[in-house]
């Protein structure tokens, strides 16, 4: 496994990177509501990357080995879809839990950033669901430091999850970041402490739980990319880019308009 180690030029080019990944977010956040369609987030996201930020979004055209091009220029993933949702013209009711996961290219570096978003007034399991999973990221965050494991990251989150009710999504991951969209090392969200890559000051990567309100099981639509929950329960997703520092971490995904950490990570 080659894990690329970033110099502080490099972290200071994904710092740009991820904080305008994070203000797309910013950007989208008033338009989602009642009747808008993901198609119109999409191209509300697309147009400000391109002509606002002098960038590239990411995803579009995207073509891992054995997947057709990914045809939008963000991802939006509603209710029971786990990921990978592709932006339609069906509008978003009442109610409704949405995933929006950015990936901005600006000079060749990689910010990659996701919320969760409830459309108008949402049920309160459906709240529940998208705050526990905050909180569930920022766990595997808080362990982040030169010396601590993926492992514990993996075992923060899990165990966080479970011992609340919900069920943490095995078959995806947090991922390293930086010239390219995807890099070692793999970040999973399920594990043991004391396992897996040691992390070292200048690693960066994504932390991006997928937690479940029912079983851990998925399948992959017709569409080749969207993911859903096999029992149909409601899904939700957080993710930040981070740094390992020689003390702890920076978050590389932030803006003026980022939900702040939870009281956790203050005490």
């Amino acid at each position: 496994m080659t894990i690329t180690i970033k110099s502080a030029a490099d972290i200071a080019a994904m710092r740009i990177a991820g904080r305008l990944a994070s203000e797309v977010l910013d950007m989208l956040t008033p338009h989602v509501k009642p009747g808008i369609t993901t198609e119109q987030l999409d191209k509300l996201a697309h147009d400000h990357i391109v002509n606002v930020q002098q960038a590239i979004p990411a995803p579009l055209n995207y073509c891992p080995p054995g997947y057709t091009p990914y045809p939008k220029s963000v991802c939006t993933s509603i209710n029971h879809q786990v990921c990978h949702g592709i932006p339609n013209d069906r509008p978003l009711k009442n109610g409704d839990i949405v995933n929006i996961d950015v990936t901005v290219i600006k000079d060749g570096w990689h910010g990659d950033t996701s919320r969760m978003f409830v459309v108008g007034e949402g049920s309160i399991a459906a709240k529940r669901l998208c705050n526990f999973t905050y909180e569930a990221m920022w766990k595997g965050i808080a362990k982040v430091k030169p010396g601590a494991r993926l492992g514990d990251i993996a075992h923060a989150i899990q165990s966080f999850a479970e011992s609340n009710g919900f069920s943490v999504v095995r078959e995806f991951c947090g991922h390293g970041i930086g010239q390219k969209f995807h890099e070692e090392p793999q970040v999973l969200h399920y594990g043991r402490p004391g396992t897996l890559e040691e992390l070292v000051p200048g690693m960066v990567f994504t932390i991006e739980p997928m937690i479940n309100a029912g079983r851990r099981e998925i399948r992959e639509m017709g569409d080749g990319w969207t993911i859903v929950t096999k029992d149909r329960s409601l899904s939700a997703q957080w993710e930040h880019t981070l740094v390992v520092t020689d003390t702890g971490y920076e978050v590389l995904t932030l803006s003026a308009g980022s939900p702040p950490p939870p009281a956790f990570i203050n005490a």
